[in-house]
């Protein structure tokens, strides 16, 4: 049987596969999919491949343009000052609290950037579980501006890595700021055209569509995107993530189906290759290695520790017996995490070591933070029984 052939049926069955071990282990369906991604290539049933590697990274560009439908510039623009404010003091603890760690204990500059990492995708899976309470609503808040700042901190160290710091990095840093403002100009410019022609909305996205232009028209905007940052040498991540703020900010309320159709495109197949192929680049035996569990096991303590200490600001927000459940919540930024390990692995700023450290971690994480949440809210009803 030939290595493509091979590869295909062995994904297929773990795509099929992991919905059904997620429910029975009762845990994330991403850390089923990267845990029998790393059992099929110890078994051999998954090799490297240039075509699985191209899928792959497709995947993970698609899982940051869904990242982007969780962004609506709206609702951002319209959260109270003293809200914003802590949010922005929210990442400035983390980040400083990462820089104290980092030289404390004479790591990789590499860790500044990684421990402070917020991505709210797995927000929605707790979304779904523990309904628009009161602390989810604000974590999603809050992972808002954190993922932004994350995804900015995620382009300034892909194009650190890529060029060093010299001319190239600083020119790419001027360009990417440069880019940024002519986005807001593109965003304002659209709005205004949809404010005096609101039809331009049904143009584009007919009620009646037999078509499914509402996907092309996504597709398209998210492909323009990643060939503009590519033309521009930027992070093509970023692109695919502004992408998905687009179509938020424009046309969720116009097309309210699109977000739900767009992550059921994405999740029932293309993001779970990505995390199958992020398991398949995990060797199994490197468990053995002095330390890597060890390593794995403090990276995620303290990332978790730095988020519950900065989530103090929001006690007199939600109360002592709630303000950890923010902390908690932000410290599963599995999917950045992941894209900042390989950007500094295939770069050699870090080693093979780190890497697998990077990645045991990000699913150690997942794994005590789904724990953690389910005793502890059931501790607060308790509690909120008792009173």
């Amino acid at each position: 049987m030939s290595e493509e052939i091979l590869i295909i049926i062995s994904i297929s069955l773990i795509i099929f596969l992991s919905p059904l071990v997620s429910r029975v282990l009762k845990l994330p369906t991403i850390t089923v999919e990267i845990i029998l991604g790393a059992i099929a290539a110890y078994f051999a049933f998954i090799v490297e491949h240039s075509i699985l590697e191209l899928v792959a990274e497709l995947g993970f560009l698609y899982l940051m343009f869904l990242a982007g439908l969780e962004v609506d510039l709206k609702k951002l623009i319209n959260i109270s000052g003293d809200l914003l404010r802590r949010s922005i003091f929210y990442n400035v603890i983390l980040f400083s609290l990462a820089t104290a760690i980092t030289f404390y204990f004479e790591l990789g500059k590499i860790f500044i950037v990684v421990l402070p990492l917020i991505s709210i995708g797995l927000l929605a899976a707790l979304k779904k579980e523990y309904g628009d309470v009161e602390w989810i609503k604000l974590s999603i808040t809050v992972g808002l501006i954190g993922e932004i700042v994350s995804i900015f901190a995620l382009t300034t160290v892909s194009a650190a890595l890529e060029f060093g710091l010299n001319f190239e990095f600083y020119k790419t840093m001027a360009l990417f700021i440069f880019f940024l403002i002519f986005m807001l100009f593109v965003y304002k410019l659209f709005h205004n055209a949809i404010w005096w022609y609101p039809e331009i909305k049904a143009v584009l996205m007919p009620e009646k569509d037999n078509q499914e232009q509402d996907i092309r028209v996504s597709m398209a905007i998210f492909f323009l995107m990643i060939t503009v940052m590519m033309y521009l040498h930027l992070e093509v991540a970023f692109g695919a993530f502004i992408a998905g703020t687009f179509i938020t900010t424009f046309f969720e309320e116009h097309n309210k189906q699109l977000p739900h159709k767009l992550e059921h495109f994405g999740f029932g197949w293309l993001v779970p290759i990505f995390f199958i192929y992020v398991g398949s680049s995990f060797e199994i035996e490197s468990l053995l290695h002095d330390g890597l569990v060890k390593h794995a096991i403090l990276i995620a303590l303290a990332m978790i520790l730095i988020r519950i200490v900065a989530s103090t600001l929001f006690i007199k927000t939600i109360g002592w017996n709630r303000f950890y459940m923010i902390g908690l919540s932000h410290s599963m930024p599995l999917t950045l995490l992941i894209a900042v390990a390989t950007l500094a692995y295939h770069n050699h700023s870090i080693t093979q070591y780190y890497y697998y450290a990077f990645i045991l971690a990000s699913i150690i994480e997942v794994l005590f933070v789904m724990i953690a949440i389910r005793l502890l809210s059931h501790f607060v009803k308790l509690d909120n029984n008792l009173k």
